[in-house]
């Protein structure tokens, strides 16, 4: 196995170097952080039906929040006038 030297800014290596544990090497550090922060794995894990009933559920809750944030500075408008 190859090795490749990167150079990184004074607070990045205290970030990194912050996150190493004891017998841990930085090569170790960087694998272990960077374990699993790819989407691709969960692509198809749910059923198109509850994918469908999820993303309507989020868009229900959206337009409700909305409507309570427009509801909220009428009321404030209407306070001020």
């Amino acid at each position: 196995m190859g090795t490749k030297t990167i150079s990184l800014a004074d607070d990045a290596y205290e970030r990194l170097r912050a996150e190493k544990r004891e017998n841990e090497s930085f090569s170790d550090v960087v694998r272990r952080l960077t374990e699993g922060t790819s989407l691709e794995k969960y692509h198809g894990a749910l059923s198109e039906e509850v994918a469908d009933e999820l993303e309507d559920a989020i868009t229900q809750r959206r337009e409700e929040r909305t409507n309570q944030h427009r509801k909220r500075v009428e009321e404030i408008a209407d306070a001020f006038e």
